[in-house]
């Protein structure tokens, strides 16, 4: 079967960000399935193609996927109306492929939203299979996080929403308030699954090399963020953090932050105007590196903005990576992992908006290193036994080729 896969931020495990897309594709090329993975250029991503652009895009196979990459370069640190317009423009151009490509299933993956508009155009002017997986709520959670106001614009991304949701044959959802989510829009639940993002066992093992950024002795607690430095994320709670440890006196516990993004100039300045001396920044790393830092690393934090539609509708790479790694976990917001965490004696949970507990609980990992060791294991073995990735990948390829003869069925539904 020939897969017609659009992620606009695709990346192989050279780039920085994550890989589930190049996982699943890489799946169903096992499965022996052909992929061709449609994408733009992701700051922080990395293609595999280094060949010039003709006419706006390129193309090259990496790794036996067939990747077709736009000329369309987008950051996290580029401003709203300029993100929008490369979504946009991303969005249309993926219509042409949608229209003209030989294949027998789209896929598409949120964010952004758009990604939806290929497969609305495959669906209902071409007949074929269409298969949306959604990462993010939205409009939701712009709506939540105050980015996004004016309620045209709002209503626009609702109606984009419901359209795509309903358009979609079948949908995947990453976490248990997303797959929620679209059964509020009218989907059946029989047409949605859940698939989280997945631990790659493979890449996050004792066997890589160690190493700690400058400024991180091998004495400290070793407390790593990786991801973006954006609004989503609340680092501002780590900041705060470090000024109640700081207060303590101690600087043997560091908070190293790793990524790039939007705020990580602020949050640069706000480190020197407080001149805390136990945060460590560092530019992002690919998966590889980004091993070696995680074996000499103590925890792992999980943070994010304290916005109620982060709870239970979000799958954050970083903490499955985490848990790959055998790293305890420290998470500040409550919802399904922050619950996963409880259950499994594998971390911290602290209340949002907190430094107090937040460094409390630093400050307990410091003084124990023989539990901090065994919530580590537990980690691990969450990895292995809930959230090994072939396995997780394997449902999703199931769901991304079941029978054809499902759609009879939906189209009676809808």
């Amino acid at each position: 079967m020939n897969i017609l896969y659009f992620h606009q931020h695709f990346s192989t495990p050279k780039g920085s960000t994550g890989i589930r897309s190049y996982e699943m594709a890489r799946r169903l090329i096992h499965h022996g399935h052909d992929v061709t993975m449609v994408c733009g250029s992701y700051g922080g991503g990395e293609t595999g193609l280094d060949s010039m652009f003709v006419s706006g895009k390129r193309e090259g196979s990496v790794d036996g996927i067939r990747i077709i990459e736009f000329d369309l370069a987008y950051s996290n640190s580029d401003g709203l109306l300029k993100r929008s317009m490369t979504f946009v423009k991303f969005a249309l151009k993926s219509i042409g492929l949608a229209l003209t490509e030989k294949y027998d299933v789209l896929f598409a993956t949120t964010t952004p939203l758009t990604a939806g508009i290929p497969g609305i155009f495959a669906r209902w002017l071409r007949g074929k299979r269409f298969i949306f997986e959604v990462r993010d709520l939205w409009p939701e959670l712009p709506k939540q996080m105050g980015v996004i106001k004016n309620p045209i614009i709002l209503g626009l991304m609702s109606l984009l929403e419901w359209a795509s949701y309903r358009s979609a044959h079948c949908c995947i959802g990453l976490s248990p308030g997303i797959v929620e989510g679209i059964k509020k829009r009218g989907v059946p639940a029989s047409k949605i699954t859940m698939v989280p993002n997945g631990c790659d066992l493979s890449i996050f093992s004792q066997s890589n090399q160690p190493w700690r950024p400058e400024g991180v002795n091998n004495s400290d607690l070793m407390v790593i963020f990786t991801g973006t430095h954006g609004i989503a994320n609340g680092l501002d709670a780590v900041l705060d953090t470090a000024v109640e440890l700081q207060k303590r006196g101690r600087e043997d516990i560091k908070l190293v932050l790793v990524g790039q993004g939007k705020l990580k100039p602020e949050l640069e300045r706000k480190v020197t105007a407080l001149a805390l001396k136990n945060v460590v920044f560092h530019p992002p790393v690919n998966k590889e590196k980004l091993a070696g830092l995680m074996v000499s690393a103590d925890v792992g934090m999980q943070v994010l903005a304290n916005i109620p539609a982060f709870y239970y509708g979000t799958s954050p790479n970083k903490f499955f990576d985490y848990i790959a790694a055998g790293l305890p976990v420290i998470n500040n917001y409550p919802g399904w992992l922050a619950g996963m965490i409880q259950e499994k004696k594998c971390g911290f949970v602290v209340e949002p908006e907190n430094p107090t507990a937040f460094a409390n609980a630093l400050e307990q990992a410091a003084s124990d290193r023989k539990v901090l060791s065994e919530m580590g294991i537990r980690s691990r073995q969450l990895a292995e036994n809930q959230f090994n990735r072939q396995l997780l990948a394997d449902k999703w390829v199931e769901w991304v080729v079941k029978d054809r003869s499902l759609e009879v069925n939906y189209e009676k539904i809808v």
